[in-house]
């Protein structure tokens, strides 16, 4: 909790925490590396490999599509964090959680990329429920 002295005796509370300013961050990191992520699949490079038979069968170029836009959205979310909006918190959560799940399901596809990012989205969720709520004057 950062606070700041606006008045003799009295104290007002930021927007910014230190769990806030965190899951930002991470987002930006996070939202940039899906959506490169994506990029990648989506011009069908070597990075991936080609296999049959999942259980769950998107072509790559699907998967691409999707890391691209839910990558922009991350980005989006995490930059909008940084402005203090309300918003950006109960987004947040909900992009992280939808990231969770896009890596689980590219498991196959990028076994290593998605187990990262899988436990990069788990703190980022944490930060963004335990960060205080601004207070209004």
């Amino acid at each position: 909790m950062t606070t700041h002295a606006s008045a003799p005796g009295r104290q007002e509370r930021t927007h910014s925490s230190g769990w806030l300013v965190f899951a930002a961050v991470v987002m930006l990191f996070s939202g940039i590396m899906t959506l490169l992520g994506g990029i990648s699949a989506i011009a069908e490079d070597d990075v991936f490999l080609a296999k049959r038979n999942d259980v769950y069968e998107l072509n790559l170029t699907g998967w691409g599509w999707i890391h691209l836009v839910l990558g922009i959205l991350i980005v989006l979310t995490g930059v909008a964090l940084f402005s203090g909006a309300t918003w950006a918190r109960a987004a947040g959560v909900g992009l992280a959680g939808l990231s969770m799940i896009a890596n689980f399901m590219w498991l196959p596809d990028t076994p290593w990329w998605a187990v990262v990012f899988i436990a990069v989205d788990a703190p980022v969720i944490w930060g963004l429920c335990v960060a205080p709520r601004p207070m209004r004057d």
